[in-house]
């Protein structure tokens, strides 16, 4: 019995060196960068006044405070659902445009292609487009080639530091972090965080570039399920091209063979940052980048063949075009029950988080009864139970909030260092707690019940906004 070897899990990285290619989804690709870099870098210098007391950051992401600031929205710790809500609305996005149009994230989004981008676009300018950055791979390490090894690393540095910079500043003040971080005055953990966010992004978007997709994301694999033959992807029409060759004239004598559009050129391999080869179909690799399609189109204009033989294509089209017809309209690919169903589950997701943003109160109490012990007898025969109240006042400047207690019963309404009155000042955005005593009189049904039903009520007095929760007196049963 023969013993066959097993394949290996892990090929040696081969180097890719991708060629300049224009066209349309490259232009894309580039306003795709500059505007989502644009937002990573800048957006933590946006101011936004919030009022006194409040941060003036755009967008942070307060740990200290426990807060999330985003503009006008607030979040705070127990509205942690907003966050959530927001990883599941993005998880089924990923479903539905993988599902209608392929990895498009991948291929335009993803910040390991973005910064990749942006790593081979440096590495372009000093060293030269794909032949030129070849022959200095194959040269031996002379001065020439470390002077411009080490001035492409010192940019892809520069560019690693920026990133590693602009995610701690989303944490806090981004002007004070960047003083105290030229004075070597921040904390640690910021020098920490930068330093491996540097580091990361100096090995992953310059040396790992490939790597990183076929072997540390899960996401190619996970794609295999989100697609179908109905899905727009970037695909060969191999009915089209083969069979591949020159179109030399000897090619087109009468008794020779005849050819496909495809004049086996591969500029769609040399454009490829993945290094791989659209015409053999469908690969986990493929990121669906596009760059493909503007490098063959650039070769059939210039040999005089239609455009379109790598393509954004659904494969269920191949029979109709293989006979001649026409494909059907990408929006019959896109809308169809697959994405229909991603479709309305994100929506509804966003329309519940929409709902909730707008519909949550400025004012907020929890009410936490203390169980030992679980009620005390006074002088004079009545029930006394205690309770923590914690009010939360989400306006920019201090409340005056008025307490209450509401039963079948006559329960009364004691505020802790209060003697008179109900009423307590709450700062601004800030929890509160608050103890409060709710006494029933010795002969009251509260005081001869186990239990008795209530509800504590708060009052911005102010605006009149109320909120309320129930709770439970225990009195001593007979």
């Amino acid at each position: 019995m023969t013993q066959t070897t097993p394949p290996p899990l892990y090929a040696a990285q081969e180097p890719v060196f991708p060629r300049k290619v224009s066209g349309k989804f490259r232009r894309l690709k580039w306003w795709i960068m500059l505007v989502t870099l644009g937002i990573y870098y800048l957006m933590p210098w946006i101011r936004w006044d919030r009022g006194p007391n409040l941060p003036d950051q755009a967008v942070l992401l307060d740990m200290a405070g426990r807060r999330f600031y985003f503009f006008w929205i607030e979040i705070w710790p127990h509205e942690f659902y907003f966050v959530a809500g927001l990883l599941v609305m993005a998880g089924l996005g990923l479903f539905l445009f993988t599902s209608a149009l392929g990895r498009v994230w991948c291929g335009y989004t993803c910040p390991q292609t973005v910064w990749t981008d942006l790593f081979i676009l440096v590495e372009r300018w000093v060293e030269g487009d794909r032949n030129a950055r070849v022959r200095l791979w194959k040269a031996k390490w002379d001065f020439h080639k470390w002077r411009l090894r080490l001035t492409k690393w010192a940019i892809w540095l520069g560019i690693a530091m920026a990133t590693g910079g602009a995610w701690v500043f989303y944490f806090t003040d981004a002007p004070t972090l960047a003083r105290d971080l030229l004075r070597f005055d921040a904390h640690p953990i910021a020098y920490a965080t930068i330093a491996v966010l540097t580091a990361t992004t100096f090995i992953f978007g310059g040396f790992l570039r490939e790597q990183v997709c076929i072997y540390m994301c899960p996401w190619p694999r996970i794609q295999a399920a989100m697609m179908d033959p109905d899905t727009i992807t970037v695909a060969y029409r191999g009915w089209r091209g083969e069979p591949r060759g020159k179109h030399r004239k000897a090619a087109q004598a009468a008794d020779a063979a005849p050819r496909g559009d495809c004049i086996d050129c591969m500029a769609c391999v040399n454009v490829c940052p993945m290094g791989i080869d659209i015409r053999d179909g469908q690969q986990m690799e493929c990121i669906t980048c596009a760059l493909c399609i503007d490098a063959c189109d650039d070769v059939m204009d210039k040999i005089g063949k239609p455009r379109g033989l790598i393509d954004y294509l659904a494969l269920s089209d191949e029979p109709a075009e293989r006979a001649g017809a026409a494909p059907k309209p990408v929006w019959k690919h896109i809308l169809r029950p697959r994405t229909l169903f991603y479709t309305a589950l994100w929506s509804l997701v966003g329309i519940g988080l929409i709902y909730a943003l707008f519909m949550r109160s400025d004012i907020e109490l929890a009410v936490s009864p203390l169980r030992n012990p679980t009620y005390v007898t006074l002088s004079d025969g009545s029930i006394r139970n205690i309770y923590d109240v914690r009010m939360r006042n989400k306006h920019a400047e201090a409340r005056v909030f008025r307490l209450s207690v509401t039963a079948e019963t006559g329960v009364q309404l004691q505020l802790e260092g209060h003697e008179e009155g109900r009423s307590i000042l709450v700062p601004a955005d800030k929890t509160f707690m608050q103890r409060v005593y709710v006494t029933a009189p010795r002969l009251d049904p509260a005081a001869t019940l186990a239990r008795s039903d209530i509800r504590i009520w708060v009052e911005d007095t102010a605006t009149g906004t109320r909120a309320s929760q129930a709770t439970t007196f225990n009195g001593k049963a007979e």
